[in-house]
C-alpha cells in the first residue's frame, strides 16, 4: 500500500510540474519573461497558491531551465523522427533545415517563450547578457554537433567541399535560430517556402565542385 501510495505521489507531482512549466511557456510567450511572475504563472495554471511552484522549483531560474530542457526535449525528439528518414548526408541536412523550420510551425507559443527568455534572462544574472546566456544555453544542448556531424559525413563521402564545418554549422544554425524572431514581424510567412529556400541556400554552399 505504502509503494502504490508513493508512486501515485510521484505521478501527481510528474503531472504538476508538467503542469507549471506548461503554463509558465504560456505566461512568457503572452507577456514576455520579464512580466511572468509566480503570480502570474499560477493564475494561468490554475493553482491557488504560487506555494504549489516553489514546492517543485526552488526558484524562477529552476523553472526557467525546465522550460528550456522541455522546448529542447520536444524539438529533438520531432528531430530524431525526421532524422531517420534520411539517406545519405545532403538528405540529411534537408530534412534537419525542413525538422527544424517545422517545428517552429507547429510550436509557436514555445519557440515565442524560448525566444523572450534568451532576450530577457540575462537581467536576472547579475547583467551577464543575452548573447551569453543564449550562447550557454546553445553549448549545454550541444546545438551545433548534430549539424556537424552530418557536414563531416559528407564531407568524407566526398557529398560535400571542405569548408569549416563549424562555422558553416553555425551559419546553418543561426538561420534557424532567427526565424522565431522574424515571425514576430511577419507572422504569417510561409514556413515552407523558407525551408526550401534554406535548403537550396545550403545545398550549393556545401555541395562538391561538379556534385556527384
Amino acid at each position: 500500500m505504502q509503494v502504490s501510495e508513493g508512486r501515485s505521489r510521484s505521478v501527481a507531482g510528474t503531472a504538476r510540474r508538467a503542469q507549471i512549466i506548461a503554463a509558465t511557456i504560456e505566461t512568457i510567450a503572452e507577456l514576455g519573461y520579464a512580466q511572468a511572475s509566480f503570480a502570474r504563472i499560477a493564475e494561468r495554471a490554475g493553482l491557488s497558491s504560487t506555494r504549489l511552484i516553489s514546492y517543485h522549483f526552488a526558484g524562477k531560474d529552476e523553472l526557467i531551465q525546465a522550460v528550456i530542457a522541455q522546448v529542447y526535449g520536444e524539438l529533438g525528439a520531432a528531430m530524431a523522427t525526421r532524422m531517420r528518414e534520411a539517406t545519405d548526408p545532403p538528405g540529411a541536412l534537408a530534412a534537419y533545415i525542413r525538422g527544424v523550420v517545422a517545428f517552429i510551425a507547429t510550436h509557436r507559443a514555445q519557440m515565442d517563450a524560448l525566444m523572450s527568455v534568451f532576450l530577457g534572462y540575462g537581467a536576472d544574472d547579475g547583467g551577464k547578457g543575452t548573447e551569453n546566456r543564449q550562447e550557454e544555453s546553445f553549448h549545454a544542448h550541444d546545438a551545433l554537433a548534430p549539424l556537424q556531424e552530418i557536414l563531416e559525413a559528407g564531407q568524407r563521402g566526398g557529398d560535400f567541399r571542405a569548408f569549416d564545418s563549424f562555422v558553416m554549422a553555425a551559419t546553418i544554425q543561426r538561420s534557424l535560430d532567427g526565424l522565431p524572431f522574424l515571425l514576430r514581424s511577419a507572422p504569417d510567412l510561409d514556413l515552407d517556402a523558407y525551408a526550401e529556400e534554406l535548403v537550396t541556400i545550403f545545398s550549393l554552399a556545401t555541395a562538391a565542385a561538379g556534385g556527384r
